[in-house]
């Protein structure tokens, strides 16, 4: 009889030890700087360096996966998310990929807005929010009850721990924050140059030298998840910028008929391959409006995992409609990985806008204005009411059924 408490006392000895090791792998995954776990489909997330666009992408970017970018006409605001992303892995110490035909890398990486990281920061950012409120408490008596009490999508920033940071678009990164990380650069004028050109397997020369940078990174700096890695674990950030544009050496842009018509979806098709077997996570701007052959921008949707458009409002009639007078452009979301589910996580909010403040760049929801004022015409009236009725055809384009799946 005495022998059954030992041997109850060993089994739960036994249970203890194991227990302690499965935290302690746990604890392991979730200690790469700048990411967590999701909660529901256990991928390992990083932030987008945009906290409203992470709770509009469930939570963040998965590690592994392609988020592509579709430029705004003048690609002034696409470049703000841009930057984000990279701003954001300077913060919490991840490699930087950066690769550009335009601009070169060092001066995007000059260009970085600056972190709001310390309490003289968070009272500037303060002081943004505050003038906020009081404009939404003015026109508090013109809102209809219901609506006073809905929850805003981006929450101002009150704890350090939060995921994500806040940026100051009016300022730019300190040069003493580049110290701490290392980052690679891809200019394609300088490649060209060094190198004689090749194209292989009908991708164009500056594709297959992008892949092989790509790759080198991967391989030799110690991302590749299918090698265990020997020195402590972090997350390598890609960066390719109006990629598909007359820069990159493709027609897509300029043809509907273009002579190289699959050397775009074939890098896609690579590059998310060496994404998927790697600590790395990559964002890429295309420039959709530009590209003539729809068919084309359809296959580089599909190969992509998440994809945001933005629409800017400069040059179109909705610029000056008092409908959009509190926004700069719409944000769609046409696109979002379904990761260990058979749906994808998706927002409860479909009409999504963005606007540049003094100091933030944020995607808010889009709401029609409660009333018009006795001053508005009866023809201002009939183009707000067609504007109220292209809403929903103009944001929210993912279509996805029902918000739940009932089994």
């Amino acid at each position: 009889m005495a022998a059954v408490p030992a041997a109850g006392g060993a089994a739960r000895g036994r249970g203890a030890t194991s227990f302690q090791r499965k935290a302690a792998a746990g604890s392991r995954l979730a200690a790469v700087a700048g990411t967590r776990p999701s909660v529901r489909h256990g991928q390992l997330l990083l932030s987008s360096g945009l906290p409203s666009l992470d709770c509009v992408l469930g939570g963040g970017v998965a590690v592994g996966t392609l988020l592509l970018i579709e430029e705004d006409k003048y690609g002034l605001y696409s470049s703000f998310l841009f930057k984000y992303f990279l701003a954001e892995g300077v913060v919490c110490g991840h490699d930087l990929f950066v690769a550009s035909a335009k601009e070169h890398p060092e001066n995007i990486l000059k260009e970085l807005p600056a972190p709001l990281l310390d309490d003289t920061h968070k009272n500037e950012l303060g002081e943004e929010t505050t003038a906020d409120k009081s404009g939404d408490f003015q026109d508090s008596m013109k809102i209809a009850w219901r609506y006073q009490n809905l929850p805003k999508l981006e929450a101002s920033p009150t704890t350090s721990t939060k995921f994500g940071h806040y940026y100051d678009v009016s300022k730019t990164m300190s040069p003493e924050l580049f110290q701490s990380i290392k980052w690679h650069s891809f200019y394609l004028p300088e490649e060209l140059s060094s190198q004689p050109k090749m194209k292989t397997c009908n991708m164009n020369s500056a594709y297959t030298r992008l892949l092989q940078s790509i790759q080198r990174i991967i391989y030799q700096e110690g991302f590749d998840g299918s090698d265990p890695q020997k020195k402590q674990k972090n997350i390598l950030r890609i960066g390719i910028q109006s990629l598909g544009s007359m820069l990159w050496g493709d027609d897509i842009c300029s043809s509907d008929t273009p002579e190289d018509i699959h050397s775009l979806t074939k890098f896609l098709y690579v590059l998310r391959g060496l994404l998927r077997k790697s600590l790395s996570a990559c964002i890429i701007t295309v420039p959709a409006h530009l590209i003539q052959n729809k068919a084309i921008m359809e296959r580089v949707t599909n190969l992509s995992d998440i994809v945001v458009g933005l629409e800017s409002f400069i040059g179109s009639e909705r610029e000056t409609n008092p409908l959009y007078k509190d926004y700069h452009g719409l944000v769609h979301v046409h696109q979002i990985p379904r990761l260990n589910s058979l749906i994808c996580d998706v927002s409860d909010t479909k009409d999504l806008a963005f606007r540049l403040k003094r100091k933030l760049f944020t995607i808010e929801r889009l709401h029609l204005p409660p009333d018009l004022s006795d001053t508005v015409s009866r023809a201002s009236k009939q183009d707000l009411a067609e504007s109220a009725k292209l809403l929903s055809s103009g944001c929210g384009a993912m279509a996805i059924g029902k918000k739940h799946l009932d089994f």
